[in-house]
């Protein structure tokens, strides 16, 4: 495929049309999208009723504020999310918590310096925080910087070995210097495990071992109930537009992501990114138009 019709059907995938280099015509496994719950909207009503108490101290109020954005963030109000989030910070600046998703944010908006920022102070705050080395490992990823990223996410990964999507972040990242090297780690880290956790399954298809079609049948037979069923859904499809992505197939990848986005599993890392990848994808479409030769 020229890069001209390249561009051209990722526009129409972008745009919600049809492209004949679509994944497949068969209707993918899909969830129903998660709806706010009944005790997330509960909790987020008893919160905006405590700021309204006259015998809270500062620190109980960064508390809420902290809360509160937590909840926003899994609602997928994002905006709001970082603007509580930002008040319990003014109000107690010790908070790693609080610095290690504002650098998610911050990641996600493409602002890696800032986003790098944020998680060194949770680090600083937390040594041992469960989650601001890793997702400073993504930063540094999507901001180019691989060999740091590669430091903080093998660091990571030998925290807790069994966990598969420490394994499989740090393939993506090696991904990038040494595909052949990449792929033999993930299968020795893949033996080496328990090969307990469902999340193995993606390191099997990054492997070539188990099928694309293969992952999608055994999540929909395998699921519980449907906050599962959309969970499984959201990490195997972002999981699989990196790999489209990385096989320059944009408008499998543009499709994949699409379905990442579609559970509304908004506190999940592979939601969180999934929309930074569609971003990316429409800046390479655009510098693609930019460069292209006009017709004679």
């Amino acid at each position: 495929m020229s890069v001209r019709i390249k561009v051209i059907c990722v526009i129409a995938v972008l745009g919600l049309s049809g492209c004949a280099s679509s994944p497949s015509s068969i209707t993918p496994p899909m969830s129903i999208p998660l709806q706010a719950s009944t005790a997330q909207q509960v909790q987020l009503a008893q919160i905006e009723q405590m700021f309204a108490r006259s015998d809270m101290s500062q620190e109980d109020v960064a508390q809420l504020h902290y809360e509160r954005g937590l909840l926003y963030d899994s609602l997928g109000l994002g905006d709001l999310a970082r603007m509580s989030l930002n008040h319990s910070l003014s109000l107690k600046p010790d908070q790693p918590n609080v610095f290690n998703i504002l650098g998610v944010y911050l990641t996600q908006a493409t602002h890696f310096d800032a986003a790098y920022e944020a998680f060194d102070s949770s680090l600083e705050l937390n040594a041992l925080h469960p989650y601001a080395q890793r997702n400073r490992g993504i930063a540094l990823y999507y901001g180019g910087r691989f060999e740091l990223s590669h430091q903080d996410l093998l660091q990571h990964y030998q925290q807790e070995p069994n966990d598969p999507y420490r394994s499989i972040w740090l393939y993506l990242v090696d991904l990038q210097q040494s595909p052949d090297q990449a792929k033999q780690a993930l299968q020795a880290r893949y033996l080496k495990s328990d090969q307990t956790q469902w999340g193995w399954n993606i390191a099997r298809y990054y492997a070539g071992e188990l099928a694309e079609a293969q992952l999608l049948m055994d999540i929909r037979q395998q699921s519980k109930d449907n906050v599962e069923l959309a969970q499984r859904l959201t990490e195997a499809y972002f999981y699989i537009g990196k790999q489209k992505r990385e096989q320059q197939n944009l408008a499998a990848a543009v499709h994949a992501y699409k379905l990442a986005l579609s559970n509304n599993v908004y506190d999940f890392v592979e939601h969180r990114y999934a929309l930074l990848e569609l971003i990316l994808i429409q800046q390479t479409v655009l510098n693609h138009q930019l460069s292209a030769t006009p017709d004679a």
